[in-house]
Parts: C-alpha cells; structure tokens; sequence
C-alpha cells in the first residue's frame, strides 16, 4: 500500500495538480490538509472519475483536511469524535483550532489512517502559539484513547513542526521562531514516546530533505525549506515501510504548485516508481553553492 501526505494549499486552486499527481504517484491513499472548502464543494466527483473515493472535513475559507482512497474508506471520524466548537473570535485561524477543520480520520485497506493539521502558532508565547501546543495535547490524548498499541496506523500530515536540527535549512536563521521551538519539537515527540515512528527517518538519515519552501526568494531553487510534513506510523508497521520519499518535482511547474511537496510510503509493496528529483537537485544546488565561495 502506498500513502502520501500533502498540504494542497487550496484544493480547489490545486485540484489539476492534484489529479497530475495521483496519475503520477498512484498512491493508494492520500492525505490532504489546507484544502480551503465547505464540504459542501469538496470535489467527491472529480476523484471518484479517477478512482477514489473521497472525506473531507472542512469550513470553506481556512483550513480543511481530507483523504482519498481507492482502498475503502469506512469508520470515519472528524475532529477527535467531537462535533466542531463555536467560534469565540474573529480571528481567521490557529487560536482556536478545536473550532477548525483540522483532523479526519478513516480505515483504508486495514489500516488506520490520520490525517492532520496543526495550527502554524504564528509567534513564540501568543495566544496562537499556547493553542497550537493544546491542540498537540488533544492529538496525543485522542490517540492514547483511540489507537491501540498494536494497531496498524498512521498519522499523516502538516503537522508545524521541524523535529531536529537537520530539518531546517539553518538552524541558526530559524532559532527564536515557531516551527522549531523545544515545546513544540516536546509536542511533536509526545506522539513518538506513544508508539509513532518518523517512518521517513527509517530510509533517509540525510539533511537537507523538506517538505515546505516559502515561495518567495527563489527559497525552493535555493533549498532552503524546512521538513515539517510527516508520515507517523505505529510500532506494528514499522518493518513493514520499504520505502519513503518526498515527491519534490510536484513542488516544481505550472499550474502553480502548493508551498509543500508530497510525502510518500510504500508499505510491504513498492508503489508505482516516480523520480523526486532530488539527486539532480542537489547537484544544481551544490554547483550554485561553489559559484558563491
């Protein structure tokens, strides 16, 4: 089975790319966050044409998750079990995430699936960084509850947070902002001493792999990004992952892509073969690298 994660940025503005990338990658299952619907316009028909069946869960204007499956989909839950909050302020997003669409869960094809996305906490010690840490704190008690030790399950998606070090550009550039704070990276880390394995870190220990570039100062062309989408799967599973990639040609050409590349594995089969392109990147931003020296 192949499963793959990706924050679209807009479902509907990315929706052709989309369909050029599951005719691409030909996951089994994909994991999609920001999809910025009411699941009033989720496009159900467009991924039934190409074979998946489609849940979503979503607001209109922000936020939004969903997952595509051409494995089954059945025993959905949204927003851990819970009916959506009422809004309390006019903010558009990240304060209150407990009344955002940030989590939908499904089983396809045996396996428990978990699509998320964290709230970006926009600045160290405000309101919108102490809700992103709650809301890491309702993700780990759903899944103490919900997901047995021995359950085949993985918990996908973006989740605004870079574990290490090696998952930033520069550490130093990065230092005293969100994204790779000790409380977050705590939060994020939570989910590992429960069981959950960074399944990309299984196959690749190198540095210098992401899954976001910001789209402005050729960010993406120079490499710097952050690895901040993850694949997390159980104990169960962990021998069973062959294979893990980060798809970065689908960050690459028109239409215009989303900031953030897919994320994929291949669990007991491999998948239909794509070149991500990175050893051919990596070749391009060395040779720009001694230009400068």
């Amino acid at each position: 089975m192949r499963i793959a994660t990706w924050n679209v940025n807009s479902l509907k503005a990315r929706l052709e790319k989309v369909m050029w990338w599951l005719d691409r990658a030909k996951p089994d299952v994909l994991l999609m966050q920001e999809t910025k619907l009411s699941d009033a316009d989720a496009p159900v028909t467009s991924f039934k044409q190409v074979g998946y069946e489609l849940v979503h869960h979503g607001e209109g204007r922000w936020n939004g998750v969903a997952i595509a499956s051409r494995c089954g989909i059945g025993g959905v839950i949204t927003n851990f079990g819970e009916p959506l909050r009422p809004t309390q302020t006019s903010e558009t997003g990240d304060d209150e995430p407990l009344a955002e669409a940030r989590m939908v869960s499904a089983e396809c094809g045996g396996i428990r699936v978990i699509c998320v996305y964290a709230p970006n906490g926009r600045q160290i010690d405000s309101p919108f960084y102490e809700a992103k840490l709650a809301w890491f704190s309702r993700l780990a008690r759903w899944t103490d509850e919900a997901v047995a030790p021995n359950t085949s399950a993985v918990i996908g998606g973006d989740f605004n947070v870079a574990p290490e070090d090696i998952d930033v550009w520069d550490p130093q550039a990065c230092h005293g902002g969100t994204h790779v704070s000790e409380r977050e990276r705590q939060a994020l880390a939570r989910l590992s001493s429960a069981g959950f394995v960074d399944a990309y870190r299984l196959h690749h220990p190198e540095q210098g792999r992401y899954t976001w570039w910001d789209y402005r100062a050729g960010s993406f062309y120079k490499n710097f990004g952050m690895r901040i989408d993850h694949l997390l799967v159980t104990t169960s599973l962990t021998h069973r992952v062959i294979w893990a990639e980060i798809d970065r040609e689908a960050r690459k050409g028109k239409p215009l892509p989303s900031d953030h590349a897919p994320l994929v594995i291949d669990i007991d089969n491999p998948g239909h073969p794509f070149d991500a392109g990175w050893a051919s990147a990596e070749s391009r931003i060395a040779a720009r690298s001694r230009k400068q020296e």
